[in-house]
């Protein structure tokens, strides 16, 4: 049972989100793991697994630290599984809201 936190995304030429950047939690929740890059398959299967859970993790830019944001789940669509937060109709239903790691490439191959 592992918990996690989803800091970023990656998307391809077509703006289809790729990749998700997952922070896995300490058992005790004090610590924080840095980010490892997960395809979506990747990160649809780890969620899968009974017990492992996630949630958005979101900089706050007024207050320069990271907040806990909402659930995420695996949800099935037209074009196979994906990640996906609470479900209120909003951008931030399928994760686009949280940081674009695109930039990053170089550094996360």
């Amino acid at each position: 049972m592992a918990i996690y936190r989803i800091s970023g995304i990656w998307k391809n030429e077509s703006g289809v989100i790729t990749h998700y950047a997952f922070h896995l939690v300490s058992d005790d929740g004090s610590k924080i793991g840095f980010a490892q890059k997960k395809a979506k398959n990747d990160a649809v299967a780890l969620l899968e697994q009974y017990g492992n859970s996630a949630t958005t993790w979101l900089w706050d830019y007024s207050n320069n630290f990271w907040k806990i944001g909402n659930n995420v789940h695996v949800v099935s669509g037209v074009s196979g599984k994906f990640l996906r937060s609470n479900h209120d109709n909003t951008e931030k239903d399928n994760l686009n809201h949280l940081i674009d790691y695109d930039w990053l490439r170089p550094l996360f191959k």
